[in-house]
């Protein structure tokens, strides 16, 4: 009875199921709910949608991202001013429709145009910036390069950039790759002119594509017959931007969909004395690496660029530095120097790009022999096994070896070195902060003289009086008086807690004793 029962209810499904995938094409039924009139997809009803609207621009998301909302706000926006049936927006959740996502072989993120219910060839659609980005991508998807014809009286009066393509005909395959950029690149202005005026006014040549802005020329790129779209998507996508972009949350995802993938970040606090001046040597130094570094500066005053500063391990204190990162490998690099001129800036993105430029490790390798020497020379791989070790007290020189100032403190910790060599619990030690990833907060601007007690608690005393022998030794002296305070209740709660464990012990074997 029970078999016959499920074989009707599967009979009833497989009826339904088969009624509705023939159901025919354009015939009205309910969807699902729209929100501002965007569909929601789900597996359940993403193949009725596909065989109801010719054509269905679908964005796959994550809605708990900053980049999901805004995308999702912008198919909002265009759904609300598209105008007729052609083209219907819609919404898939990636989070909650994996099966869908990966059936259609899609991430968050992702924008497809599927045409004519045809799953399997969708158009990839560039990810928009705004409502306006939609449409414009939908509009030029269709149209040719005669609809970008405008006037240059017009272009000229433009306070936007305008990527503008001077061409004599309108029937060569240059006209054909400008327009396949003007596609992939909605949020940008295109335009065309034949107005022969170009050549006295800007001293240009047919055939030539050139950014201007309120009628200034900002750079011009001379199509050749083996100039490809992508070449030409470059090209825009690096002049449209400043020689140096500051870090924002509005800049963000224009600098992290460059497709210039060498990155050199200038760390600085905006309100420093000598911010003007370094900046302007970046943005100078900018300018020869134009197409091959994109150059970025980040304000460290900015707490919403404090995961910035945590991804490369940047403290507000260490500012101004630079750092030069690829985005494939992500392999980051430290400009090793106190001075940020141009020729240094210029210097060091060179030898980066000649493989020379020496990379910033989470730990150089262990110097042969460092127990031995009187200062002993830790690396990432030993500061925290010598630095947190009970029964010493140990002293820390955190330095820059290309800073003067770090290397004017050597002398005296040589001498320090040598009048505690007796002292066998206590070691001096110093580490290069540049060539190695220092986890530590507490640390002020280098050189930093850093104490770590001798105590079980993960303890340190940042030292900041004067820098004289007699000083640092009565430092030491103090500190660990102060610790075998310390030790002397780490001790007693250490031992209150093993009797505590052992207790818990001895009376789970009785249990267990009494169980056998």
């Amino acid at each position: 009875m029970r078999t016959l029962l499920l074989l009707g209810v599967w009979a009833l499904c497989l009826c339904v199921f088969v009624a509705t995938d023939t159901q025919p094409k354009g015939q009205e039924f309910e969807l699902s709910p729209e929100k501002d009139e965007v569909l929601q997809l789900t597996k359940g009803n993403f193949k009725r949608a596909l065989r109801k609207y010719e054509q269905l621009l679908v964005y796959f998301y994550a809605p708990l991202t900053v980049q999901g909302h805004r995308v999702s706000e912008a198919f909002e926006g265009a759904a609300a001013e598209l105008q007729g049936p052609e083209v219907k927006l819609a919404v898939i959740d990636v989070t909650k429709e994996k099966n869908l996502a990966e059936e259609l072989n899609a991430t968050d993120h992702t924008i497809r145009l599927y045409i004519s219910g045809d799953k399997y060839n969708p158009v990839s659609c560039p990810v928009p910036q705004s409502a306006a980005s939609i449409l414009t991508w939908l509009k030029r998807r269709v149209g040719s390069a005669s609809d970008l014809i405008t006037d240059l009286s017009q272009l000229e009066a433009r306070k936007e950039l305008t990527v503008v393509g001077f061409f004599k005909e309108l029937n060569q395959e240059y006209i054909e790759v400008f327009y396949a950029a003007a596609t992939d690149l909605p949020d940008v202005n295109f335009a065309v002119t034949q107005n022969i005026e170009v050549i006295s006014k800007y001293g240009l040549t047919y055939d030539t594509i050139f950014l201007l802005k309120k009628s200034k020329l900002i750079q011009a790129y001379k199509m050749m017959p083996q100039t490809a779209k992508e070449e030409l998507i470059v090209f825009i996508t690096v002049y449209q931007m400043d020689p140096v972009t500051e870090y924002t949350g509005k800049t963000a995802p224009q600098i992290l969909t460059s497709p210039v993938l060498n990155h050199a970040l200038l760390f600085i606090k905006e309100s420093s004395a000598d911010f003007k001046e370094i900046y302007s040597a970046f943005n100078t130094a900018a300018e020869a690496f134009r197409l091959r570094i994109l150059f970025v500066w980040v304000n460290v005053e900015e707490p919403r660029n404090g995961r910035m500063m945590e991804y490369f391990r940047v403290r507000e204190f260490e500012a101004p530095l630079i750092r030069l990162v690829n985005l494939t490998d992500h392999i980051t690099y430290h400009l090793p120097s106190e001075s940020l001129d141009v020729e240094t800036i210029k210097t060091f993105c060179q030898s980066y790009l000649q493989g020379t430029a020496k990379p910033k490790m989470q730990s150089e390798e262990i110097p042969e022999g460092w127990e031995e020497q009187p200062v002993k020379e830790l690396v990432g791989m030993t500061l925290e096994k010598v630095a947190f070790n009970p029964n010493k007290t140990v002293f820390v020189l955190f330095y820059l070896p290309y800073s003067k100032a770090s290397h004017a403190v050597f002398p005296l910790w040589e001498e320090l070195a040598e009048a505690l060599k007796d002292r066998e619990d206590v070691v001096i030690a110093r580490i290069d902060a540049s060539a190695n990833v220092i986890n530590m907060s507490m640390l002020g601007s280098y050189p930093s003289l850093c104490l770590f007690p001798a105590l079980y608690a993960e303890r340190a005393v940042v030292y900041t009086g004067k820098r004289k022998l007699k000083d640092l030794i009565k430092f030491i002296d103090k500190e660990k008086e102060e610790a075998k305070k310390y030790k002397v209740l780490e001790d007693e709660d250490r031992r209150k807690y093993r009797e505590a464990m052992e207790a818990e012990e001895a009376k789970k074997a009785q249990i267990t004793k009494e169980e056998l």
